[in-house]
């Protein structure tokens, strides 16, 4: 398993285990390929992960998209 950098921990951190599940993997992967963020976005079922171009490595951007 990939450590994940402060931002992404915080993130995690006391979220609901249903969007850890959703968002965590994507979080591992951006932290093992280590070039860009992530962007979170809602949906109507909770949220979506997804590694962000935009986005810096590290860091974590959150929108309804």
């Amino acid at each position: 398993m990939t450590d994940l950098p402060r931002r992404y921990a915080r993130y995690l951190h006391g979220k609901d285990p249903a969007v850890v599940e959703a968002v965590r993997p994507v979080m591992e992967q951006s932290a093992a390929e280590g070039l860009y963020g992530v962007r979170i976005r809602s949906i109507p079922d909770g949220v979506q992960a997804v590694i962000d171009q935009a986005t810096a490595y590290g860091t974590v951007t959150e929108g309804a998209d």
